[in-house]
């Protein structure tokens, strides 16, 4: 999947995005970035934590470029699309980790409501299970650009904030704070204001670890879902309100129904 596109779906929800902040966009950066650390701090992030995730942050050009090509992507039929997502290599992956992780997904289906075929969907189609490229970039410094630019700055400033929130509550370090052109982090590329208000501590090691802990990786995709209205039970093929409430996932209706006919090639039944 062109997880990027995903990561701006989800951008729709962000946690954060509501509120005004104080921070001038497009003028100069570090001016602007010792204004987010203060906006940090009067969320309750630390001054430790500010200092060491903004301290020499300059502008990434690459993730500027890569955004405002954003518009022109999924141009493609689904039947284009899903040839080269669904593929038998993955479907035989997924169900070797379906069989591996049959115990920990059972319990979260039943206790999310969410089934175990399309969480897997989710998984294999984001990362390729956490083996794919989960990004590389600094999550601080693609945000802190975003946030900069006077498009959408907002949004961004709150991103930027949810991510030092990760950092200061200790569920990832900085170094460990790294992923894709939008900021999405993790294993099914969860957006910092999701990731706080979604994620999942499964493991029960007193962190929400979206880049290596697998059971808290799928409980927290599987409660995105069902805090956005999942029915439990239900179907979730195209035309149902399960499909609809995929939507908070992902906006495009070619990426939902490749969800969709990957969760059918594992055993799904969504009708």
């Amino acid at each position: 999947m062109n997880k990027h596109i995903a990561a701006f779906a989800l951008i729709a929800t962000s946690l954060f995005a509501a509120p005004a902040y104080a921070a001038q966009c497009g003028g100069d950066f570090n001016t602007f970035l010792s204004q987010m650390g203060r906006e940090a701090q009067a969320k309750g992030v630390s001054a430790a934590v500010v200092r060491e995730a903004l301290s020499g942050v300059t502008i990434d050009q690459e993730v500027l470029a890569f955004d405002k090509r954003q518009r022109y992507t999924f141009k493609r039929s689904f039947e284009d699309y899903a040839r080269t997502r669904v593929i038998p290599a993955r479907i035989k992956r997924a169900t070797a980790l379906m069989q591996k992780h049959a115990q920990l997904l059972s319990r979260i289906e039943r206790q999310f409501g969410v089934p175990k075929e399309l969480i897997m969907a989710i998984w294999t189609l984001e990362t390729d299970n956490g083996g794919g490229d989960m990004g590389k970039r600094s999550v601080v410094r693609t945000l802190a650009t975003l946030a900069h630019d006077c498009r959408r700055t907002e949004l961004f400033q709150g991103e930027l904030i949810a991510a030092l929130m990760i950092v200061n509550r200790g569920d990832l370090p900085l170094k460990d704070l790294v992923g894709a052109f939008a900021g999405e982090i993790g294993q099914t590329q969860f957006l910092p204001s999701s990731y706080i208000k979604y994620g999942v501590d499964y493991d029960g090691n007193g962190h929400v670890d979206l880049r290596h802990s697998v059971p808290d990786v799928l409980a927290s995709t599987a409660n995105l879902l069902r805090t956005n209205g999942w029915r439990a039970g239900q179907p979730y093929g195209e035309g149902t309100e399960n499909f609809q409430v995929m939507r908070e996932w992902n906006r495009s209706e070619i990426y939902r129904k490749t969800m969709v006919l990957f969760a059918e090639k594992l055993g799904g039944n969504n009708y």
